[in-house]
């Protein structure tokens, strides 16, 4: 159905009145909001038009309308104002993101930020890194034991020390290093395979599955370091929020991101990229009552990341969206060497399009 500029203006009056009251909109409130020059009747007939294409619902036959999904979804397409950063929150931003540059804290301190300048829970994702082993050093400590050390392609080091109900000679042990280096390093976890660890045995002589032994650590190795990294911050923060003061709703919700459930969140495209998910726009039933708002930030080494906040479909998400927006990428500049402005500076110059404004 395409709708009218006339319906168009009441949807936006109704969607931005329910977000800040939490109430059912009721035509006089339209009128009221809207501008709009027409009788009470008129807007009624808009609304009731509306209610049959979907857009809106009535909870009680005497109240006003709400949005449902399909509402806020043509609100955040095509009606809402895309509105710009508050320079004390871009500094405020700035400040909170430029204490730590390790990439565990930074995380922590990104959600934390978004939780208190949203009032929302929050979650930050690191996509998996593609990693390898750069190289392999096998260390000989007694017929019984060696000692397997790794260096992966980020420069982290694992070790793992072998002891076996067998004996071995050091030879064959700087055999299987040899081998594995020349064969295991610079390849993906996936391509370990059974034949090429049948391979290095042939090459090294190895009658004893000492190289299914290395395999088997450096591929659980790499399985580790690979997996995306989530920080869930602020879940206490559901119980302030109306839609969520059902103590079991919001510890249902909690449980689901505390478990494995941010990592079926759907990846986005370039640095401060935006997505929204409205109520059942969302895979998991967990999150159906629900709407997420998702950043796309640099995470270094050719991985994307994301930061997202979960709340009521009631949400606004143009203020949302431009604070996620400029976290993510600051987190971008700060994972990539970069700097972020000196404090205050989000106070004097705020950037709207090409211009900028003295605040």
């Amino acid at each position: 159905m395409e709708l009218s500029e006339r319906k168009k203006r009441i949807l936006s009056a109704v969607v931005e009145e329910y977000i800040a009251s939490a109430e059912p909109v009721g035509s006089k409130r339209v009128l009221e909001l809207s501008g709009l020059d027409f009788s009470p009747a008129t807007v009624r007939a808009e609304l009731a038009a509306l209610e049959r294409a979907g857009y809106l619902e009535q909870p009680h036959t005497s109240a006003g309308r709400i949005p449902t999904s399909a509402g806020y979804r043509l609100y955040v397409n095509e009606l809402m104002t895309r509105k710009k950063l508050d320079g004390d929150e871009a500094d405020r931003i700035n400040r909170g993101l430029g204490t730590s540059r390790e990439p565990g804290k930074l995380m922590g301190d990104a959600g934390r930020l978004a939780t208190e300048l949203t009032s929302y829970p929050s979650l930050t994702i690191t996509a998996p890194k593609a990693l390898t082993v750069k190289r392999f050093d096998l260390i000989y400590l007694d017929p019984n034991s060696f000692i397997i050390v790794l260096l992966l392609s980020d420069n982290e080091v694992k070790n793992k020390l072998v002891k076996l109900p067998f004996s071995f000679d050091e030879a064959i042990v700087k055999r299987l290093s040899a081998v594995f280096n020349a064969s295991f390093a610079g390849i993906a976890e996936e391509k370990m395979t059974p034949l090429l660890i049948e391979s290095a045995e042939r090459g090294a002589g190895d009658s004893m599955g000492l190289a299914g032994v290395i395999a088997s650590f450096a591929i659980e190795a790499l399985k580790t370091a690979k997996e995306s990294e989530t920080v869930f911050s602020g879940g206490e923060s559901l119980l302030k929020i109306p839609e969520f003061q059902d103590s079991d709703k919001a510890h249902k919700l909690m449980s689901y991101f505390s478990g494995d459930g941010a990592q079926r969140i759907p990846a986005l495209g370039g640095n401060g990229d935006v997505r929204v998910l409205i109520g059942p726009e969302n895979i998991a039933e967990e999150l159906r009552d629900t709407s997420v708002v998702l950043a796309s930030y640099d995470a270094g080494d050719n991985t994307r990341g994301l930061i997202g906040v979960v709340g009521p479909t009631r949400m606004d998400y143009s203020k949302v969206a431009a604070k996620l927006s400029y976290i993510a990428d600051g987190l971008s500049k700060l994972l990539s060497g970069g700097m972020l402005p000196p404090a205050g500076f989000g106070k004097l110059m705020i950037s709207e399009g090409d211009d900028k404004r003295e605040r």
